[in-house]
């Protein structure tokens, strides 16, 4: 069981948001309306960790370690909504996200694969902590910057958290995890090819509600978050490769296998679907 000790890692590192935040520190001169209006966003999508984990804990019903990890990981991310709205009401209370607005992005999630959705949420740790450094160097106040900076680091915790979950599945479930985790892999890190961000807020998750079922599509401003990585933070092809590095470095730790392009994973990923089909048609 992991639970016990990711708990134990992640409570010796865990922030105080009264005195971890130099809140004394803010400069009203350096934060504009624009900015207040990406950080109102933010919190909103945070907020989205709610579905999540009802879906997590839908989906690994079987998995009492992973579904216990879950209220790390929930407490976490929610306080990550908490801080950004604390900001705004301290210093910029008109853009404050209204309860409405938090729970409009609280919808099901259709059930998934358990084994590929946690990968998709591996990855997305990894872009949202990408994320969040780029968006600290944008912004010039200082306060929110420091709020940036140490969520990011959260995020970077919990894909290593996801990581270990995903070790354990290799385990337990060998092939069948190692063709789940390389088909996400090279889905996430093939973001160029995208009109679109990869990441869980902005892929479709329930069909009933099709196009209106993306975390994103439900914000009050559909339209901001490619907005603010493309206009407002400048989140270039030098930032994404950092995340797709990244993505492949860990797929390599994992499959210990160097991968030094998509490419070299997705022959990876072919190999074991191959390995896969031909154990299957092996007569019991």
């Amino acid at each position: 069981m992991l639970y016990p000790e990711l708990f134990k890692s992640l409570e010796q590192v865990r922030w105080n948001m009264e005195t971890d935040i130099p809140w004394d520190q803010f400069d009203g001169s350096k934060l504009t309306d624009e900015q207040a209006q990406t950080i109102r966003m933010n919190a909103i999508t945070e907020w989205s960790a709610l579905p999540a984990t009802e879906m997590f804990l839908r989906d690994n019903r079987d998995d009492s370690d992973f579904c216990a990890f879950m209220s790390v990981w929930f407490f976490e991310e929610q306080k990550h909504s908490l801080v950004l709205m604390e900001y705004l009401r301290r210093f910029k209370p008109e853009f404050v996200p209204t309860e409405e607005e938090l729970h409009n992005v609280r919808f099901e999630f259709d059930p998934a694969p358990a084994l590929e959705t946690l990968m998709m949420h591996f990855c997305g740790e990894i872009r949202l902590n990408h994320w969040y450094r780029c968006a600290s160097e944008w912004h010039t106040e200082p306060v929110i910057k420091q709020i940036y900076k140490i969520i990011s680091q959260d995020e970077a915790r919990h894909g290593g958290a996801y990581l270990r979950y995903m070790k354990k599945a290799l385990i337990e479930v060998g092939d069948s995890a190692r063709a789940a985790f390389a088909k996400i892999g090279v889905l996430m890190a093939s973001a160029r090819r995208t009109e679109k961000p990869l990441h869980p807020t902005n892929l479709h998750v329930n069909q009933s509600l099709f196009p209106n079922d993306t975390v994103q599509s439900r914000l009050p401003d559909p339209e901001w978050l490619e907005r603010w990585l493309d206009g407002q933070i400048k989140f270039d092809g030098e930032w994404e490769k950092k995340v797709v590095d990244r993505i492949l470095h860990n797929m390599s730790l994992l499959f210990e296998r160097t991968f030094g392009s998509v490419q070299e994973l997705n022959r990876y990923r072919k190999e074991i679907v191959t390995r896969l089909a031909a154990t299957q048609a092996q007569p019991a």
